[in-house]
């Protein structure tokens, strides 16, 4: 494997000061329409609103000199605000491609923390490319929203946190998946020590795609989750950990993902994106079925999202779909 335990330990190191230590919190399943207690993990409480500033922060702070044209990335929203983020806190430029899909709310917050945003037409894949071949023209430092080995071991510090904070343990967790680097990096540090469920929409699931082939394939994107969970194809990086570690890739309509938006509000006033609630959703319709007495982890990995949305009654929202 490229990433290893001892590759997210030392990322730990170099990151803490700079993230934070998000909590965890103990639910009744009752609560949120789950079969059993889960132990939700509060990433959406991170910095610029998701996980994202955990590999994006590693990736940045091992890579040695930052060239004097900055940072360059492509994104869906959250990741380009985890590289605005990790821009201001540094003191360095940084430029963000982003889709003409990415929500209002996302494109803000890249330019609340100084960065220079591009919209470009399409999807995540279409703002990747721009950024590509802008990073060639300028030299910046590219820093991958999931194909990148330090991306990877700066998103497993996560699970490194939570076994943690749960000393007695845990027997699964439930992650949403998009490119892959974020389940690849609790993979990175859990290994087979417990069952890793990715989740994702049913609309976009090149994880469960990948793994039912045997090899990362192309898929098609849509959906309510697309601008977090709309990656084209599994990375080359993330693809080794999840074929070692990943023990079930489940898939959850967008009808369920809205649902559980509703259940974070009503229930523990969290305002968490489509991403964010996908994980929770495959526990609500069952698309993930614990034992009795399972302990199960969620995490909850990101907020961006207009609050109106969530407050509102459930509805299933069109998004455009286009072929791969």
């Amino acid at each position: 494997m490229d990433v290893t335990p001892d590759d997210v330990a030392r990322a730990h190191e170099r990151i803490r000061g700079s993230v934070r230590r998000t909590p965890v919190l103990d639910v009744a399943g009752a609560d949120v329409g789950s079969p059993v207690p889960v132990t939700l993990k509060l990433e959406l409480l991170q910095h610029a609103g998701s996980f994202k500033p955990r590999g994006a922060f590693n990736r940045v702070l091992s890579a040695g000199p930052i060239p004097d044209a900055g940072l360059i990335a492509a994104s869906g929203g959250n990741h380009g605000s985890a590289v605005a983020y990790v821009a201001s806190a540094l003191g360095v430029a940084a430029e963000v491609f982003v889709p003409s899909t990415s929500p209002a709310i996302k494109r803000r917050n890249i330019e609340r923390f100084g960065a220079t945003l591009r919209v470009v037409d399409g999807f995540y894949d279409d703002a990747q490319r721009a950024a590509d071949v802008r990073h060639a023209a300028t030299g910046a430092l590219l820093v991958h929203p999931f194909d990148h080995p330090a991306t990877i071991a700066g998103q497993g510090t996560m699970a490194l946190e939570l076994e943690q904070q749960l000393p007695h343990g845990f027997d699964t967790i439930l992650v949403a998946s998009g490119g892959g680097g974020f389940i690849a990096g609790q993979a990175a540090w859990l290994t087979d020590r417990v069952r890793i469920v990715s989740v994702e929409p049913a609309s976009s699931q090149c994880v469960r795609a990948a793994l039912a082939a045997g090899e990362p394939v192309a898929v098609d994107v849509s959906g309510v989750a697309a601008d977090s969970l709309g990656a084209g194809r599994v990375g080359a990086a993330p693809w080794p950990l999840v074929r070692a570690f990943v023990d079930l890739a489940v898939i959850v309509p967008d009808d369920e993902i809205r649902a559980a938006q509703h259940v974070f509000w009503n229930a523990l006033r969290l305002v968490v994106e489509p991403g964010g609630a996908a994980a929770l959703a495959a526990l609500r319709c069952g698309a993930y079925v614990p034992e009795p007495g399972e302990r199960v982890v969620v995490a909850v990995c990101g907020s961006n999202c207009d609050p109106a949305t969530v407050s509102e009654s459930p509805t299933v929202s069109e998004s455009p779909t286009r072929r791969r």
